[in-house]
């Protein structure tokens, strides 16, 4: 059986001694890495270390061996190239078709997937140029995975920090799964996969609506971790401004209720159903098509002018009287979680996984209201996370708490990735499928 092949490009940042064991993960599973570093990342680590590792000469320029054409071959016949670390520089030249080096070549003649690990200082990793950069790769297909926070080169921490080399493993690995158009390969081959992600909005007029902070990252991290590992997978989709995972089939919905409408219809044929998505419990009662304006009738309380909302202070400038309020009439949104469960009935199939965002109280702890929540919902997994501002939404990394139905041990993950947390949420998937 023909190994498949790997481009493993390396760019001049400290992280690069990290790669050597990368390396080794690809060529202790059978892989046929070919090490292309740039030369900054030759000053990190030496050629003879990667050559010794790969077992293969090592080159950074288009000179070497030219009759072969390497600039030209080694993407061509390549099945996939990571480049781990890339570098603010590395990316930067990517993204604007530079080719000055084999290894920017190498980028410009792939057909293969790519997979981009960066490390860099937070400042970098966020800077107009960088961030833009990034989305240009993402749109291009690119498979640009977010680095991690912690502890950078020096006194520094802050998001960064090269992706756990398992996390990196395990991406290009699922990619490799699907190279040749078939998931065959894949641990969740032939498996049929609805997330759901986002926040939906509740619309009370053309311009205003009732929402949350969720930005959709951990379930697009689901879609693509299952799809990374072989599964059909239809991600519904509400109110999310991220890149769709390569191989999902996207469906966009604005409120729970299409949200519930879209979830009810992807489920009756599939094998797992995810509602990562964090759903409205409540909408208005009454939608208006005109943006509701504030009302300036006056009445008088005290010795103060009350108009709409306004309160007009008397000639003194002291407010003495009470600002008036507006009243929201909502009501209760359908439970699409407990809906999915009660629609399955005796069966086991789909399994069914839900997410409990909570905050916690003065009597109870995070974990205390999931059980709760778990044992109301009937769903076979739970995954308990603590949100709030600054915390879980909108973040890359996440901790959560994963509930088994029959199970009394709790597996925790994290603080980690976002993508971390999906791979391990699909372990316990896995273990349950297999065991139905």
């Amino acid at each position: 059986m023909t190994r498949q092949r790997v481009i493993l490009g390396v760019s001049g940042g400290i992280a690069a001694y990290k790669a050597c064991s990368l390396l080794r993960l690809f060529t202790e599973r059978g892989y046929d890495v070919t090490v292309v570093p740039t030369a900054a990342a030759l000053r990190f680590v030496g050629a003879p270390t990667w050559a010794a590792l790969s077992g293969k000469p090592v080159s950074t320029d288009v000179w070497t061996d030219v009759h072969q054409v390497p600039h030209v071959r080694l993407g061509q016949h390549a099945d996939l190239v990571v480049v781990a670390p890339a570098t603010a520089d590395l990316m930067a030249k990517a993204a604007h078709g530079l080719a000055d080096d084999l290894l920017t070549n190498t980028l410009l003649t792939a057909r293969c997937p790519v997979v981009f690990a960066p490390a860099m200082h937070t400042e970098m990793w966020q800077h107009p140029a960088t961030v833009a950069n990034v989305e240009t790769l993402r749109l291009r297909g690119v498979h640009v995975i977010d680095p991690a926070s912690g502890r950078l080169t020096g006194a520094d921490t802050g998001a960064g920090r090269l992706p756990e080399l398992e996390e990196i493993f395990a991406v290009c690995r699922g990619l490799l799964s699907r190279v040749d158009g078939s998931p065959a390969r894949g641990p969740m081959a032939g498996r049929r996969v609805v997330v759901s992600a986002g926040g939906t909005r509740e619309p009370l007029d053309p311009v205003r609506f009732l929402g949350n902070r969720s930005s959709g990252k951990q379930g697009y991290a689901l879609a693509e971790v299952a799809a990374e590992r072989g599964a059909e997978v239809t991600l519904i989709s509400a109110n999310v401004a991220l890149p769709v995972p390569a191989g999902v089939r996207l469906v966009l919905v604005q409120t729970a209720v299409e949200l519930g409408e879209a979830v009810a219809k992807a489920a009756q044929d599939c094998d797992v159903v995810v509602m990562a998505a964090a759903v409205a419990d409540y909408r208005p009662a009454h939608y208006t098509d005109v943006k509701i304006k504030k009302s300036y009738d006056d009445t008088v309380r005290g010795n103060d002018t009350v108009r709409g909302n306004d309160t007009v202070p008397d000639d003194d400038g002291v407010l003495e009287g009470e600002q008036s309020v507006t009243t929201i009439q909502l009501v209760r949104n359908p439970d699409v979680l407990a809906e999915l469960v009660r629609s399955r009935g005796a069966a086991t199939s789909p399994v069914i996984v839900g997410f409990a965002a909570e905050t916690g109280d003065g009597e109870h702890t995070v974990l205390d209201l999931a059980r709760e929540k778990f044992v109301r919902k009937g769903c076979d997994v739970l995954v308990a996370n603590e949100v709030g501002v600054a915390k879980t939404f909108g973040q890359d990394t996440n901790t959560v708490q994963i509930l088994r139905r029959g199970v009394d041990a709790v597996t925790q993950v994290g603080p980690a990735p976002k993508h971390t947390v999906a791979a391990t949420l699909w372990d316990v998937v896995q273990d349950v499928l297999s065991s139905g």
